[in-house]
C-alpha cells in the first residue's frame, strides 16, 4: 500500500501522482473486509515497531517522522495514518509523500523538492527584469515552492494592474536540471492597456461633467493615450476619486453629498472601460448664526468669538471651520490654557439652507503625545517632518493640531501619500502619533521656449531639487538664452532655518543682454540674501539684502553727416542715442539695497474654492554702500474668480513700479522696460525712445503701471484633450526719466510722458505630455508709432 500527494497545476507539471486521501481508506479497507466483519475492519489498528524514511536528502529523517507523529508501537487506525500522511504533506519540503506499511514497518518514500538554479522572465517589455526581480520571492540556491511560485505570480499580475494591464497573465513553469535542480521561469503575457473610454456621471445637476473630470485624478483617454498613463483603468484609483468628489462638494456646501455607485464597464474587446459616477448632490447650505460659548470655567468667550473669521451667507466649507477652530486653539495656547477643545454644534436649518454653527469651549481630556513615529521615508530626514508638528513628545494632545501637521506634511510636496494617525500609547494618558509617507520625485527639470516675429527663437532651462538631500532645502540653477540675452542664476532656500518657521534664501546671478530695439549691451551681475517669515495667517515678511554691479557697453555715438547710408536713407554705422552714452561713461556702478517685500495671499489655504487674491508689495532701498542712491517701489493686485459653474476662470492683475532717484540719474540697466507686461508688444517695444538716433534707442522708464484681464474658458473639445481658450485685455505703460537733455549733437526728441498702451487678443492653452503650451494672438489697440509690436507668440514648460 503507497500514498502520493499532488500538488495542483504545477504538481501535474512535474508529472507526478499522488494517491489521495480516499484511496488510502478504500486500500486499507479492502486488504481487511476478506477476513473481518464490516464493524470490525473499520476498527483495524496498526502498530508499527520501525519507522524507515527513504527518498529524503536534505530534510533528516527524524524531522519527517516527527512531521509524521506516529510512535514506535503506538496503535494507529486508518484514519489516523491518514492524518500522519497529510501532516508529512503539509509540511511543504516535498513533491511526493508515500506511505507504505510493510508488516511491523513503516516505510515513508519522499521526494524533495528541486533547488531553484535560475529564476527567468520571458515576455516581459513594460516592466524590465530588475523590477520583477525585486517583486517574487523565489529565489535561486533556494528550495522551488509552487505555493511561493504562485504567490509571486499573483504580485506579478498586480503590478500589471497597476498600470492598467487589466488583461495580464502570468504562469510559473519549471525545467529540470541535473542533480535535483530546477529552472523557474515565468511566463508573462502583458495584454493591452485598458483606457477609459469615457467617464459619466449620473445624477449631477449643480456640476458638469466636465468640471467633474477636472476633480478626478483618473482622465479620459484622449490624443496622447500613448504617453499619459492617468487615462489607464486602475480600480484602486477609483476609491480615490470617489473621495476626490466628495471633498470637491464639501467644500461648496453639499453636506449630504453621497457617491452612490462607481462602476466600470468593459467594452467587448477588453481594451477599454466606461466609468460611471452615480452621486446624490443634494442641496448647497451657507453658514447661519455664527457664535461661540465657554464650558469651561474662568474663559470668557467673547475674547474668542473675536477671533472668529467667518459671516452668514458664505458658502458652507469644512475647511473654513477647521481654520476657525485652529484660530481659537492657538488661542487658547498662547494663554497657557491646555486640554482646551474647541468643538463645532451644528444645527441644520433645512428651510433656510443654512448651517449654525457654535463653537464650544470645552475640557478635553487630559492626554500627552508619548512619542511620534515616522515611517516610509527613504530619502527625507525625519526632521523635515517633525517640524510640520507644533507638538512635541511630552505636551499636551490636540487632535486638531496633528491634522493641520498632516495637511503642512502633504504641503510639502515630497510626497505622494501621507497618513497621520494616533494610537493608544503606553499608558491610558499617553498616545503614540504614527506617521506613514510615501515618498515621490522632488526633482524637476524645466524647458521653456518662445518665439517673436523679430526676436527669434529662444531657450531656457532650469534644473531645481525642492528636497536636497532629505532635509527640504531647495536648489536651483536656470539658464536661459536668446537673441538679444544670455542670462545665469542659482538659488538655495532652507525653509527652517535656525529651526525655526524661518525661510533662508540665497541667490547668484548674471546677466548679458545685446539689448533688442536699441543699439547697446549690457551686463549685470548681483548676488541676493533674503529673509521671510510669517506676519499672519495668510501673510508673509520677506527682508533682503542685494549687492550687485552692472554696466553699459558697446555705446557708440553716431556720427553725422558721413554719407554712408543704406537706400531707405538709414545710416550705415548707426549709433547710440545720446542718453545711453552718458550713462555708459559712467563705467560699472555698485548697488548696495536693502529691502523687503510683504505678501498676502488666500490662493493657497483652500477656503475659498472659487477663487482667491494675491497681494505684493516691496521697497528695496539703495545707498548702504555702493554708487547709487535710490528708492524701488512695487506693487502687485491679483483676483480670480471661477464663475458658470467653475468652468470659466477671470482674472485680473494690477501691478506696477517706481523708482525714485537719491542721487544722481537712473540708468538703463534699473528702469523699467515692461516686457511681457503687455502682449501684443516686443520685447523692450513699448516706453521713452530716442527718436532722433536712426536706430530709436529703447530708454525704459522709472514708472511702469499695468492693467491686465483675463479669462479662460472650455472651448467645446473634450475634456481630455486639455485644450482651453483665453481671451485678454491688457493696458499701461512705461514712463519717466531723469535727464533727457541733448547731447552733443544738439535737439531732444525723447518723449517720456505717459502714453497708454492697451492689447487685445486670444489664447490657447494646451496641457500637452511635453508640458503646458500657450499660444498668444494679439492686436495692439492703442499705441504710438514708434512702438514695435508682435502678434504672435509661444511658450512652452515641461517638469518631470
Amino acid at each position: 500500500m503507497h500514498l502520493a500527494a499532488g500538488d495542483g497545476k504545477l504538481r501535474k507539471i512535474l508529472g507526478r501522482a499522488a494517491v489521495s486521501r480516499t484511496a488510502l481508506v478504500v486500500f486499507l479497507s479492502l486488504s481487511t473486509t476478506w477476513s473481518l466483519p464490516p464493524t470490525m475492519a473499520e476498527a483495524q489498528e496498526f502498530r508499527f515497531g520501525t519507522i524507515r524514511v527513504e527518498g529524503n536528502d536534505r530534510v533528516s529523517p527524524q524531522s519527517i517522522a516527527s512531521y509524521a507523529g506516529i510512535g514506535q508501537g503506538q496503535a494507529v487506525s486508518a484514519g489516523e495514518l491518514n492524518d500522519a500522511y497529510q501532516r508529512v504533506v503539509n509540511s511543504g519540503l516535498f513533491e511526493t509523500v508515500e506511505l507504505v506499511p510493510s508488516g511491523g514497518t513503516l516505510v515513508i518514500r519522499v521526494q524533495e523538492y528541486p533547488t531553484v538554479n535560475v529564476i527567468n522572465f520571458e515576455g516581459n517589455a513594460r516592466i524590465d527584469d530588475e523590477q520583477l526581480a525585486g517583486l517574487v520571492q523565489s529565489q535561486s540556491r533556494r528550495v522551488y515552492s509552487p505555493s511561493v511560485a504562485e504567490a509571486d505570480a499573483a504580485r506579478i499580475i498586480e503590478a500589471y494592474e497597476v498600470q492598467g494591464r487589466m488583461a495580464a497573465s502570468v504562469t510559473p513553469r519549471i525545467i529540470r536540471r541535473d542533480g535535483n535542480r530546477v529552472d523557474l521561469a515565468f511566463e508573462i503575457r502583458e495584454g493591452r492597456v485598458v483606457e477609459i473610454e469615457r467617464l459619466g456621471f449620473n445624477g449631477n445637476r449643480a456640476y458638469s461633467d466636465r468640471r467633474l473630470r477636472q476633480v478626478l485624478q483618473t482622465k479620459q483617454a484622449g490624443l496622447f493615450r500613448r504617453l499619459i498613463r492617468a487615462d489607464t483603468f486602475i480600480p484602486d484609483r477609483v476609491e480615490l476619486d470617489k473621495q476626490l468628489l466628495r471633498d470637491f462638494y464639501l467644500a461648496r456646501g453639499y453636506i449630504d453629498f453621497q457617491v452612490l455607485d462607481a462602476t466600470g464597464e468593459t467594452t467587448r474587446e477588453r481594451d477599454g472601460v466606461f466609468v460611471t459616477f452615480t452621486v446624490r448632490e443634494g442641496r448647497s447650505f451657507q453658514f447661519g448664526r455664527i457664535s461661540a460659548v465657554s464650558e469651561v470655567e474662568g474663559i470668557d468667550a467673547e475674547e474668542f468669538r473675536q477671533l472668529l473669521r467667518v459671516r452668514p451667507g458664505v458658502t458652507y466649507s469644512p475647511s473654513v471651520v477647521e481654520n476657525n477652530i485652529a484660530r481659537l486653539e492657538n488661542l487658547a495656547l498662547r494663554k497657557g490654557l491646555n486640554f482646551i477643545a474647541i468643538e463645532p454644534r451644528v444645527t441644520r436649518n433645512d428651510a433656510t439652507q443654512t448651517l449654525d454653527v457654535v463653537f464650544a469651549i470645552t475640557r478635553g481630556p487630559r492626554v500627552f503625545v508619548e512619542r511620534i513615529d515616522v515611517e516610509g521615508n527613504t530619502t527625507t530626514l525625519d526632521e523635515v517632518i517633525r517640524r510640520q508638528f507644533r507638538t512635541a513628545e511630552g505636551d499636551p494632545f490636540n487632535p486638531g493640531e496633528i491634522r493641520r501637521a498632516a495637511e503642512r506634511i502633504r504641503a510639502l510636496g515630497y510626497f505622494a501619500d501621507a497618513a497621520v494617525d494616533a494610537e493608544q500609547g503606553s499608558a491610558p494618558d499617553q498616545v503614540i502619533v504614527n506617521v506613514d509617507v510615501e515618498e515621490q520625485p522632488t526633482g524637476s527639470l524645466t524647458f521653456g521656449v518662445s518665439y517673436g516675429a523679430d526676436s527669434g527663437a529662444g531657450l531656457a532651462v532650469g534644473l531645481s531639487e525642492s528636497n536636497f538631500l532629505g532635509r527640504g532645502q531647495t536648489v536651483g540653477v536656470d539658464i536661459s538664452t536668446a537673441s538679444d540675452n544670455r542670462e545665469g542664476s542659482v538659488r538655495f532656500i532652507e525653509p527652517a532655518f535656525l529651526g525655526r518657521d524661518l525661510e533662508f534664501s540665497f541667490g547668484a546671478s548674471y546677466r548679458e543682454t545685446n539689448t533688442e530695439n536699441a543699439f547697446y549691451d549690457t551686463r549685470a551681475a548681483a548676488i541676493n540674501l533674503g529673509l521671510a517669515f510669517p506676519v499672519g495667517e495668510n501673510s508673509r515678511l520677506q527682508l533682503n539684502y542685494k549687492l550687485g554691479e552692472s554696466r553699459i557697453k558697446n555705446v557708440t555715438p553716431e556720427v553725422i553727416g558721413t554719407g554712408a547710408a543704406y537706400p531707405d536713407g538709414t545710416p550705415e554705422f548707426p549709433g547710440s542715442s545720446d542718453i545711453l552714452v552718458r550713462e555708459a561713461a559712467r563705467g560699472g556702478e555698485i548697488t548696495s539695497s536693502v529691502g523687503y517685500r510683504f505678501t498676502y495671499d488666500t490662493r493657497t489655504d483652500g477656503l475659498n474654492p472659487l477663487g482667491g487674491v494675491l497681494l505684493r508689495f516691496s521697497q528695496d532701498f539703495a545707498g548702504l554702500g555702493g554708487d547709487l542712491r535710490f528708492v524701488r517701489t512695487e506693487f502687485l493686485a491679483l483676483a480670480e474668480r471661477r464663475i458658470m459653474n467653475e468652468e470659466v476662470t477671470l482674472r485680473a492683475i494690477f501691478e506696477g513700479g517706481h523708482l525714485h532717484m537719491l542721487k544722481g540719474d537712473s540708468r538703463v540697466t534699473d528702469r523699467y522696460f515692461g516686457n511681457g507686461k503687455i502682449r501684443g508688444f516686443e520685447s523692450n517695444g513699448i516706453g521713452p525712445r530716442d527718436l532722433r538716433v536712426s536706430n530709436e534707442d529703447a530708454l525704459g522708464g522709472n514708472i511702469y503701471a499695468v492693467a491686465r484681464l483675463e479669462a479662460e474658458f472650455p472651448v467645446g473639445l473634450p475634456e481630455e484633450y486639455g485644450i482651453k481658450g483665453g481671451v485678454f485685455f491688457d493696458a499701461g505703460s512705461v514712463w519717466s526719466l531723469d535727464n533727457i537733455g541733448g547731447g552733443p549733437t544738439g535737439g531732444n526728441n525723447v518723449d517720456d510722458s505717459f502714453n497708454l498702451r492697451s492689447s487685445v487678443g486670444v489664447s490657447v492653452f494646451w496641457d500637452t505630455p511635453i508640458g503646458p503650451l500657450r499660444f498668444n494672438l494679439s492686436k495692439a489697440l492703442k499705441k504710438e508709432v514708434y512702438d514695435k509690436t508682435r502678434s504672435f507668440d509661444l511658450t512652452i514648460q515641461s517638469q518631470f
